[in-house]
């Protein structure tokens, strides 16, 4: 999936004949705090945020604007989107745009849509449980836990990696195409992986719909 996948083409950018009053109108109708700007070429000249339009008169023209303060963020539209979501939580924006291998705006895409796309991906919405496990950084082998779980007539349908409680320790969390753990728990410590959290949809199954439900409806403002 790459980020031309996901552009959002109902939210324009905002021009440099534009104003701030108008750039403020456009972050309110769009539910954003940042906006790209383009000049007459279609190039993108930077991120507009709301602090950038009170720090000048709300009738100034946006092209009057000092654009070497403006961000300069942007993905390729051939970016994979952990790019795009490595770049936009890092920076903390709201919308990233998306360019060409020429720099041509192409368009952008909303923090709304990228959760949206997590949130509809099958590691999201299949049924299943999530295990925590904790370990020396020098033990980790995803092949090793994979060919434990499958021996248990199972499934890891996503993972990821975090710092654990120390430099010398990771938590990997997988999710798992089962929703009865035990076995896999003990078949896991069986071979001295520490499994720090269990959690399982039989258990919450009505609170994780309530919070998926909420997001949607969140998302869908």
């Amino acid at each position: 999936m790459t980020a031309e996948s996901l552009i959002a083409y109902d939210i324009p950018a905002l021009t440099v004949a534009q104003t701030g009053k108008d750039a403020f109108h456009a972050l309110n109708d769009h539910h954003v705090k940042h906006l790209p700007v383009v000049d007459d070429d279609q190039k993108l000249v930077g991120i507009l945020s709301e602090e950038d339009i009170f720090n000048h008169k709300l009738y100034e023209p946006i092209g009057e604007y000092n654009f070497s303060l403006l961000r300069r963020f942007a993905v390729r539209n051939t970016d994979h989107v952990f790019e795009v979501m490595r770049i936009m939580g890092d920076n903390r924006l709201t919308i990233i745009p998306v360019v060409d291998e020429a720099g041509n705006y192409q368009g952008l895409i909303a923090q709304n849509d990228l959760l949206r796309f997590f949130a509809n991906t099958a590691s999201f919405t299949e049924p299943g449980g999530v295990l925590v496990l904790e370990m020396n950084r020098r033990d980790y082998a995803l092949s090793t836990i994979a060919r434990i779980v499958e021996e248990e007539d199972a499934k890891i349908l996503s993972s990821f990696i975090s710092s654990g409680s120390n430099q010398e320790t990771i938590e990997l969390t997988i999710k798992i195409n089962r929703q009865e753990l035990s076995r896999i728990i003990a078949s896991l410590e069986r071979f001295e992986f520490q499994v720090k959290e269990s959690f399982t949809e039989l258990d919450h199954a009505d609170t994780l719909q309530e919070r998926y439900d909420s997001l949607m409806n969140y998302l869908n403002i």
